[in-house]
């Protein structure tokens, strides 16, 4: 499995935009979706992987999808895979007792007048990607849809790397993940610094995911759940040099991740109006 890209919502995508661009990581407006509510700026990366940033036309203005994180400025809030069939994979999901609709005809039109389409399915019982990934397929070529950004083409950042899922019974979640796609149990971690004190962690190696949930009542965690529910609560990026992200985009210290062996840094989340975005070594 590999992310094809994460989704961040806010009431207004220029306040988006500007926030990636003030830290270094300058966005590319990409269009209005077909459903016409909503439209979204991209930071693609060379592994194809991509950061949407997603609001609505009109601010104030209700959205399909998202709208308590769009709303009340929510930041992460969903993320995709990528599926050559669609229909087979829905069946497939469908076969183990979990809910799963589509695919469905998407579009949206570049600003340069290219029209861009693709299909998704959504499967699990909640928002689209709030825990179980979405799922896209491309129906006009992929580069339609992505080509990596020129704020970062060229840089040792290679591309969307981990989605860190809150969620409130994380042993309930990680038995979903280990239904839908057979994976072995996750790696665990209760003992992190920065941020993530606190939190117990499960990793699931050589995959995608990583779920987080609270042990306190009085975490930031704990909060956000209570205002959007189970969603994803942080992205890391991948980088082959942390060192040098660290310098470029004036990151946190470096904190020990789940695996003893890795690190993260953070951009701080008061740049970013809250949101949580991180870098590792890969």
């Amino acid at each position: 499995m590999k992310i094809d890209h994460v989704s961040i919502a806010w009431s207004n995508l220029t306040f988006l935009q500007e926030a990636f661009e003030n830290v270094g990581l300058k966005t590319d407006y990409g269009g209005v979706h077909s459903s016409g509510f909503t439209h979204m700026s991209l930071l693609a990366f060379k592994d194809g992987s991509y950061i949407e940033l997603i609001s609505v036309v009109k601010p104030g203005t209700p959205s399909p999808s998202w709208s308590r994180q769009i709303a009340d400025n929510g930041g992460p809030c969903a993320w995709a895979v990528q599926v050559d069939d669609l229909a087979s994979e829905v069946h497939r999901i469908k076969s183990l007792g979990i809910s799963a609709i589509g695919p469905d005809d998407y579009y949206r039109e570049r600003p340069d007048g290219v029209l861009v389409e693709w299909q998704l399915a959504f499967i699990g019982d909640r928002e689209p990607g709030a825990t179980l990934p979405f799922l896209i397929k491309d129906k006009t070529p992929r580069d339609y849809r992505v080509r990596p950004s020129p704020s970062v083409a060229f840089s040792e950042l290679s591309g969307v790397t981990k989605v860190i899922l809150g969620v409130r019974d994380l042993e309930g979640e990680a038995k979903l993940f280990q239904k839908a796609y057979g994976w072995k149990n996750p790696v665990r971690n209760k003992n992190l610094t920065g941020d993530f004190r606190g939190l117990a962690l499960a990793d699931f190696e050589d995959t995608p995911v990583v779920i987080a949930s609270p042990q306190k009542e009085d975490s930031w965690l704990s909060r956000r759940l209570g205002q959007f529910g189970d969603s994803p609560c942080a992205f890391l990026i991948g980088t082959s040099s942390l060192p040098q992200t660290r310098e470029q985009y004036a990151l946190t210290e470096e904190h020990p991740w789940i695996q003893e062996s890795k690190s993260v840094a953070w951009i701080p989340s008061s740049k970013l109006g809250g949101m949580r975005l991180g870098f590792t070594e890969t």
